[in-house]
Parts: C-alpha cells; sequence; structure tokens
C-alpha cells in the first residue's frame, strides 16, 4: 500500500510518526483481506465447540452468536480505525492526545502486557498445529524437545513477517485469506456429508445468559484489535469513506468468525471433549481425512503466524509509545520473547488450555474496553490530531497537559477498570458483583466501554497546551479540535 521512503522496498522503516498526506496511497479495500487474516484460526473452532459443551447452547443459538460477535466487536474496530485515516499515526501512538504524553503510558502498558497473553495463544496454537501435521504424515509424537523446536520456528516465522513492515503484512493477507478459504469450504463441504444432523438439530436450547455470555466471548477476540484499528489505516487519505472502512472490517473478519463458529459447534457434537481438550488443534485430524486436515493445518498455520504478526506489528508501536528506544522491528523481538517464554509454560505446565484462553479473553476484553470508551468519546469530539504534538513527549508538547497527564482521560479509565473487573469471574478471580445479572451474562466489559464513555463525556476537559500545526502539513495533521460528529 504505501510507496514513498519511509515504506517502499520490502521493510518497512516508518515509526510512530504520522503519514504524510502525500505518501497516503492505501485503499479501504485492502482493509478486508487484513480482518480475514486476522481471523485464520483454528481457536474459532474450539470456541465454536465451547459454545455447545460449556454454554450450553443449539445449533441456531450458536448461529446468532456467531453473527452477532463480529458485528459488535469488529464493528467498533471499524469506528475506532478512522482516527488512522485522520492522524496518520498509529492507534497507541494517537492515545497520546487523549491520556498526555506521560498518562498514555499506563493504558499503554496494560494493552502491552495483554498482546503478550493473545500472541502466547497464538504461538502454541501454531506449535500444536504444526506438531499435528508431523503426527499425521509421519507419526512423530510430540515431546519437550520437539515443542521448543516447534515454537521456536513460529515465533521466529511471526518475528520475521512484523518486522518487514505493513506490505508484507498486505500481501501475505490477501493470498492466506484466498487459500483458507477454499480449504474452509471443502471443510464445509465434508461437514455437510458427514455429519449426523438428527443430533445435531436435537440438541435443546440454553439460556439467554449463556448466548449473551458466548457473544463477549467470541467478541473478545475483536475487541483485543481495537487499538490496533489505525495501524492499518494510516496509509489511508483523509477522503477515505468512514462507512466504507467500518463495513470492510466487518465483513472481512464476519466472513471468517460465523462459519468457523458453526463448524466448530457441530464438531463438537461428534466430539464433546473437544472443548476441554489440553491441544486445540488435534481433533482436526481425528475429525477429517488426511487430504483435508493437513492442508487445512500448514494453511491455518500460515494464518496464526499472521495473526501473530499483526499483533506485533501493532505491540512495537506500543513498546515505542512506552518510550522504548529502538526501531518497530526491533520493539517486535521483545514480544517475540516473551511469547516463546510463556508459550513454552502453557505448553509444558499447564494443565488445561480451552479454560486459561477463555479466561484470557475474559481479562482482556474489560481490559481493552476502558481504553475504547475513553479514545471512542474523544473520536467524537476530536477531527485531527497535531503531529508534532504526538512526537513530543517533553513538556512542550500540546498534549502534556497537566505534568504530562490528562486527568479526566485517566480517572475515567482506571475507575471503569475497577468497575468492570467487580463484575468479571474467571477461573482464577471473581469479583464481588460476578454473580449479578450483569457478572453472570458476560457482560462486564461492556460495563467498562459504557463506564469509561459516560465518565470522560461529563468530566471537565483539558484542551491543549500550545497552537498545532496547519493541516496538511508534513507532520500529517491539523490541531483543530472541533465538536464534528463521527463520519461513518
Amino acid at each position: 500500500m504505501p510507496h514513498a521512503s519511509a515504506s517502499e522496498g520490502a521493510i518497512e522503516t516508518r515509526g510512530l510518526e504520522p503519514v504524510p498526506d502525500g505518501e497516503r496511497t492505501g485503499h479501504v479495500r485492502q482493509l478486508f483481506p487484513t480482518w480475514v487474516a486476522a481471523n485464520i484460526s483454528v481457536l474459532l473452532l474450539t470456541m465454536g465447540a465451547g459454545l455447545i459443551v460449556l454454554n450450553g447452547l443449539n445449533l441456531w443459538q450458536v448461529l446468532a452468536v456467531a453473527l452477532a460477535a463480529p458485528v459488535v466487536s469488529y464493528g467498533i474496530v471499524g469506528l475506532i480505525s478512522v482516527a488512522g485515516k485522520r492522524g496518520g499515526a498509529p492507534g497507541m501512538a494517537l492515545s497520546r492526545a487523549v491520556f498526555g504524553q506521560r498518562g498514555n503510558r499506563f493504558p499503554g502498558t496494560l494493552i502491552w502486557v495483554a498482546r503478550w497473553g493473545w500472541e502466547t495463544i497464538n504461538a502454541v496454537t501454531g506449535a500444536y498445529a504444526l506438531l499435528s501435521v508431523l503426527d499425521l504424515l509421519f507419526g512423530v509424537r510430540s515431546g519437550t524437545p520437539l515443542i521448543v523446536v516447534t515454537l521456536l520456528l513460529f515465533v521466529a516465522c511471526t518475528f520475521l513477517v512484523s518486522g518487514l513492515g505493513i506490505n508484507a503484512l498486505r500481501v501475505c493477507s490477501k493470498w492466506s485469506a484466498y487459500l483458507f478459504g477454499a480449504f474452509s469450504v471443502l471443510v464445509l463441504i465434508h461437514l455437510l456429508t458427514h455429519t449426523d444432523w438428527s443430533a445435531v438439530f436435537a440438541r435443546p436450547a440454553g439460556s439467554t445468559a449463556a448466548m449473551i455470555a458466548g457473544i463477549g466471548t467470541i467478541a473478545a477476540g475483536g475487541i483485543s484489535w481495537v487499538p490496533s484499528g489505525p495501524d492499518f489505516t494510516r496509509y489511508l487519505p483523509r477522503t477515505a469513506s468512514g462507512r466504507a472502512m467500518v463495513g470492510s472490517t466487518i465483513g472481512g473478519a464476519g466472513i471468517v468468525v460465523a462459519p468457523m463458529v458453526l463448524m466448530g459447534a457441530v464438531m463438537a457434537v461428534a466430539t464433546p471433549d473437544l472443548a476441554a481438550a489440553q491441544d486445540p488443534v488435534s481433533f482436526i485430524g481425528e475429525l477429517l481425512p488426511t487430504w483435508i486436515s493437513v492442508p487445512y493445518l500448514l494453511i491455518a498455520l500460515v494464518g496464526m503466524v499472521l495473526i501473530n504478526s499483526m499483533s506485533m506489528y501493532s505491540a512495537g508501536f506500543t513498546a515505542q509509545t512506552l518510550g522504548i528506544k529502538v526501531p518497530r522491528a526491533w520493539a517486535v523481538s521483545v514480544n517475540a520473547v516473551i511469547s516463546l517464554v510463556l508459550g513454552f509454560l502453557l505448553m509444558v505446565v499447564a494443565t488445561g488450555f480451552i479454560g486459561s484462553f477463555i479466561s484470557f479473553l475474559t481479562l482482556l476484553a474489560v481490559a481493552f474496553s476502558a481504553w475504547i470508551g475513553v479514545f471512542g468519546v474523544d473520536m467524537l469530539r476530536r477531527r485531527t490530531y497535531d503531529g508534532t504534538a504526538l512526537l513530543d513527549t517533553g513538556r512542550t508538547s500540546a498534549y502534556w497537559y497537566r505534568g504530562g497527564f490528562a486527568p479526566s482521560a485517566m480517572a475515567a479509565w482506571g475507575a471503569a477498570l475497577v468497575v468492570g473487573l467487580l463484575f468479571t469471574e474467571v477461573e482464577w478471580f471473581a469479583g464481588p458483583l460476578a454473580g449479578t445479572w450483569i457478572g453472570r451474562n458476560g457482560l462486564g466489559w461492556a460495563v467498562t466501554a459504557l463506564v469509561a464513555a459516560a465518565l470522560y463525556a461529563v468530566l471537565p476537559r483539558e484542551r491543549a497546551t500550545t497552537p498545532a500545526p496547519a493541516a496538511g502539513t508534513a507532520a500529517g495533521a491539523g490541531a483543530g479540535e472541533g465538536t464534528e460528529r463521527l463520519p461513518v
């Protein structure tokens, strides 16, 4: 997509600095394969199985969940992505304008740490996929040395792709989307012809609370991408349609999420222990013929490399906003090492995968929703960003506010986190309000976002402390802080 000096060739060299208007040569349609690739994960099959086995839903309820979750979560991703075309900078860099140069380090640190967990989960799933292929083709059984080797290979590939930058991500996303889509159709055809549909449709309906909780669980994966949305739209021209951005984001994610969740639910009828397995991947080899399962797992492996590459790509920007003074590609290496260590612990030490995964998703959604509520309200008020002030981390920055902090944003963010956790329950933690209607329905993340948004909307708002440059400068954004409504 980009073609100018900062991003021409194979390796993107641009960091936090806003993209000048002259380099904004991207197209909204490129968002569709980006968000297809962001969801190419066999974990969606396991999550779909969980809706049957753990939530007790029937197929029609699973369908409703599978359709609603990507609309909710990736609708938010698309809306926040509009900030990318306005400011031309990564999401966590734009977040400095909301929280202040120092204040932004608090949500930035939490989001960065949360990404460790997401990247670890993906690295483990990718390693299990490779182990399953070795078992299916050569009968090679898993052991600690082989686990280490497969993790190293997966993380190394992730580091390579994410280090190359947005051009590599765009190319890989496009072709992996085509291949994964083709083999998913084959899997769907096999399920249609080899499934005991009388058993599938005979399942009784689950509770409404379980449905709502299921939407939250599936949506959590999309919510984790919200702060990264602007990272993939900063090369779009300012004239790009907000509605088209939201539509492409929802469409790209939904076309993968919905059928994958449904397929996982159908598989769970024949394999009810799928949702509780330590290995979330090997069941594919048991349910599908080798000629489908092996290429399907290999393509899914590529997809999971892409998911982790996209996450590490954004994590590199987040690390830079925290003051880590290294190029983005090297900042990525920190997350690569962490995901390698944590992945080894999860595969070798942990006793259960899906329980840890669901607990992680639940806490992840709460952590990200506090930032979403504050940043989203700010977007309703702000049309442009001061590119120079975003990069100026000293007292001269227009986004220095009070000692480097925006008190209203920090107060709303912190209070929302506390309130959200009160309504949240996971395997090893339960808030005192988790037994209420909100808690039983898994709506802690929604409460978090609403509290953050409401508080930030009513608290006094800090103003930029210095005049910002005029629109169209090399910094990439103007200074106006008008009250125009968000165009979508």
